[in-house]
């Protein structure tokens, strides 16, 4: 079975395909949970390459309700419309904007459909997309309109497992746990980005990068993307690769928590190292 493919960097395993592929036989969202960094939001890009489906992405934050993907009733155009002789006031669908779910049921095609970071909204939210994942339609008071799905997306919903989500929300879904990427795939991941890259600074820099993941006293593990971030700068700054490990150049673009960079640094200054 092929595995999918990014512009950047080889994605998927076959596992996580299959899931997809269940996901998508079942009429099911596939929910993928993952630490930052593991490719959990290029799946969903690589899917719809894949398919040649157009991709629909919705980015929840901590402020984002249900409705927002669904539509958003513009009051205050509309207002002001009425009140300096706006053309079509009474026209209250002038004022209606689809969210990413609304543009990915009106689509005429299917489409594959993200909803990214669903842990970073409230508790409740993932509940309140539960009638409209399982009946594909949601309706508009406004207008008395009811839209419906044309054409069922594939719905691919991330989590970084910041909080737990509600159990009849994850009955509804397929699920996938990206586990973090081993070695020779990180390479390749680091490779994609800088394929330039000296052999022995990315060898002495992913060593590092993976002692320091060991470490159970850190508070922020460092993730793929800090890691990518660190050697472009361990290679600008011109940083000899043996004194990586013994020094830990530039530690600040890998360690984020600043008990973290104190306990790190205070083993570096015994002059024991990583």
């Amino acid at each position: 079975m092929k595995a999918f493919q990014s512009n950047e960097t080889y994605i998927a395993s076959e596992g996580l395909m299959r899931s997809v592929e269940v996901a998508r036989a079942l009429k099911k969202p596939l929910l993928v949970k993952g630490e930052p960094g593991t490719g959990k939001t290029m799946l969903a890009q690589a899917v719809a390459d894949q398919l040649d489906m157009e991709l629909f992405i919705w980015n929840v934050k901590s402020t984002t309700k249900a409705q927002d993907g669904l539509y958003v009733y513009d009051t205050v155009a509309r207002l002001y419309d009425s009140q300096f002789g706006g053309d079509g006031v009474s026209d209250i669908g002038k004022y209606i904007k689809l969210g990413k779910m609304g543009e990915a049921f009106r689509s005429d095609k299917q489409v594959v459909l993200l909803i990214d970071e669903i842990d970073k909204a409230d508790l409740e939210f993932p509940n309140d997309l539960l009638w409209e994942l399982d009946r594909m339609e949601f309706y508009i008071p406004e207008t008395k309109e009811t839209v419906k799905a044309k054409s069922r997306p594939i719905v691919i919903i991330t989590s970084n497992a910041e909080k737990e989500l509600p159990d009849a929300f994850l009955r509804r879904c397929i699920f996938h746990y990206i586990d973090f990427p081993k070695p020779e795939m990180m390479e390749e991941i680091v490779r994609a980005h800088h394929p330039d890259l000296d052999k022995r600074l990315l060898a002495q820099a992913m060593e590092a990068f993976y002692i320091l993941r060991d470490r159970q006293s850190l508070q922020k593990k460092p993730s793929t993307s800090e890691l990518i971030d660190w050697v472009q700068a361990l290679e600008i700054g011109g940083i000899d690769p043996k004194d990586i490990k013994a020094t830990l150049p530039f530690a600040g673009v890998l360690l984020k928590k600043t008990e973290d960079l104190n306990r790190i640094g205070d083993l570096l200054m015994r002059g024991r190292g990583l």
